[in-house]
C-alpha cells in the first residue's frame, strides 16, 4: 500500500450567494421531502410499508443543505433515515416509494425497503439498519479513492446515538491517520432514539469528538438549508484537500424515532417546541420576507408537489410484487457454492424416499 497523502492547503473558492432560484428550489426540495414523508407514513397505516421506516420530518433543510454542496461524483453513505437523502441525491421519488412498497419498480427492486435503499447510479451507497454500520465501509470507501488517486469525497450520515460506539471512533482514528477525503456528518436531533444526548454523552457538544483526533470539526444550525450548505462545503473542501471532517447539524426531529414510536418521552410542552420549529416553514416565512416567494408561488409549489407525490403513491401501488422464487437472488454478488435457496417453511433436506409397501409380497409368499 502507498504511503498516504499527507494533508493539504483547501483552496476550493467560497460559493457565491444563492440566487433566488436557488434559494426556491431550496424551498421545493424541502417540501419535497415533507410531503413524501407525510405519504409514507400514511402508508403504513395502510400497511403498505412493512417493516421498520424513520422519517425525516424536521431534518428537511439539513439534507437540502448536504446534498446541495455534494458534487456528483462523490460518494454518500446514509442510517437507517434516508429517504429525504435519496431523493435529494436524485433517486425518483416514484422509485423511492415503490421501494417502500416494497415492489419490484422500487430503487432496490423491492428487496431493501425502507432502510436499505441503494443506487450506484447517483453514488447512493445505502441505508444501513446497524447503528454504525455505515461508518467503516464510509472510511473504506475514501481509502480507496485515496489509493487510487482520485479526487472524490465520500460523506457519511449519522445520528448522535452512533458517535458512541466504537466504530466511529475507530474509523475517525484510521481517517486522520491516512488523510483521508471524507466528512462524517452527525445530525444531531437530542435524543438517541429517547435518551438525551445530555445523558448519555459526557460531551454533549458532539463536534468536540474530532479533537480527540486532530480533527477539524463545527457545529451548524441544521433549520437552515443555506447555512448547512456552506459548511458542508468548507468540510468536503477539507477532505478533499486530505484533511477528513467531522460536521454536526442541530436538526430537531418532529415525530418519534420511527413511524411506531409515540415519543411519550418528551413533554408536550416539547412536542409543541419541536412541532413549533418546523424548518419548512420557518424557510418558507424566510424567502417571503426576502422578496424571494409570494403567496402564490408557495400555492404553486405546494401544488405541484402534492401532485408529484400522489403520482409517486399511484406509481407505487401500481408496481408488481416481487415473485417469491427471486428472493436469493440478490443475496450475492457472483455465484457462491452450496448457496442455499432454501424457502421458509421447506425442509432443510429432501425427505428420503418411503420403503415400497411389499404386503402383498409376502401374502404370496405365504400362501
Amino acid at each position: 500500500m502507498p504511503t498516504p497523502r499527507k494533508a493539504r492547503q483547501a483552496a476550493e473558492p467560497a460559493a457565491p450567494s444563492p440566487s433566488e432560484d436557488d434559494l426556491r428550489a431550496f424551498y421545493r426540495q424541502m417540501l419535497l421531502i415533507r410531503r413524501f414523508e407525510e405519504r409514507a407514513a400514511r402508508a403504513y397505516t395502510e400497511a403498505k410499508i412493512g417493516g421498520y421506516c424513520h422519517l425525516n420530518l424536521g431534518e428537511e433543510a439539513t439534507v437540502v443543505g448536504l446534498m446541495s454542496a455534494l458534487e456528483p461524483s462523490d460518494y454518500l453513505y446514509a442510517n437507517y433515515r434516508e429517504h429525504g437523502y435519496a431523493l435529494a441525491r436524485g433517486i425518483s421519488p416514484e422509485r423511492a416509494m415503490a421501494e417502500l412498497y416494497g415492489r419490484t419498480d422500487g430503487v432496490s427492486r423491492g428487496w431493501g425497503g425502507s432502510m436499505h435503499m441503494f443506487d450506484p447510479g447517483v453514488r447512493f451507497m445505502g441505508g444501513y439498519g446497524i447503528v454504525g454500520g455505515q461508518v467503516p465501509l464510509a472510511t473504506g470507501t475514501a481509502l480507496a479513492i485515496d489509493y487510487r488517486g482520485g479526487t472524490e469525497a465520500v460523506m457519511c450520515l449519522m445520528g448522535d446515538g452512533t458517535t458512541n460506539i466504537g466504530a466511529f471512533h475507530e474509523s475517525l482514528n484510521i481517517a486522520a491517520l491516512w488523510h483521508l477525503p471524507i466528512v462524517y456528518v452527525v445530525n444531531n436531533n437530542g435524543l438517541g432514539m429517547g435518551t438525551t444526548v445530555e445523558q448519555s454523552s459526557a460531551e454533549p457538544e458532539l463536534h468536540r469528538r474530532a479533537a480527540s483526533y486532530r480533527m477539524p470539526s463545527a457545529r451548524v444550525d441544521g433549520s437552515d438549508p443555506v447555512a448547512v450548505r456552506e459548511a458542508a462545503r468548507v468540510a468536503l473542501a477539507a477532505a478533499r484537500a486530505g484533511t477528513p471532517y467531522l460536521l454536526e447539524t442541530l436538526t430537531g426531529r418532529m415525530k418519534g424515532h420511527s413511524v411506531v414510536d409515540p415519543a411519550r418521552y418528551r413533554t408536550p410542552e416539547e412536542s409543541e417546541a419541536a412541532r413549533a420549529a418546523d424548518p419548512v416553514a420557518a424557510f418558507a416565512d424566510r424567502l417571503r420576507e426576502l422578496g424571494a416567494l409570494t403567496d402564490e408561488q408557495v400555492g404553486g409549489i405546494e401544488s405541484e408537489v402534492a401532485a408529484e407525490v400522489a403520482a409517486a403513491a399511484a406509481f407505487a401501488d401500481a408496481s408488481p410484487q416481487p415473485e417469491v422464487s427471486t428472493l436469493f437472488d440478490y443475496t450475492y454478488a457472483t455465484a457462491v457454492p452450496n448457496d442455499s435457496r432454501r424457502l421458509p417453511g421447506e425442509a432443510l433436506f429432501p425427505a428420503a424416499p418411503r420403503p415400497a409397501d411389499r404386503s402383498a409380497d409376502r401374502a404370496e409368499v405365504a400362501a
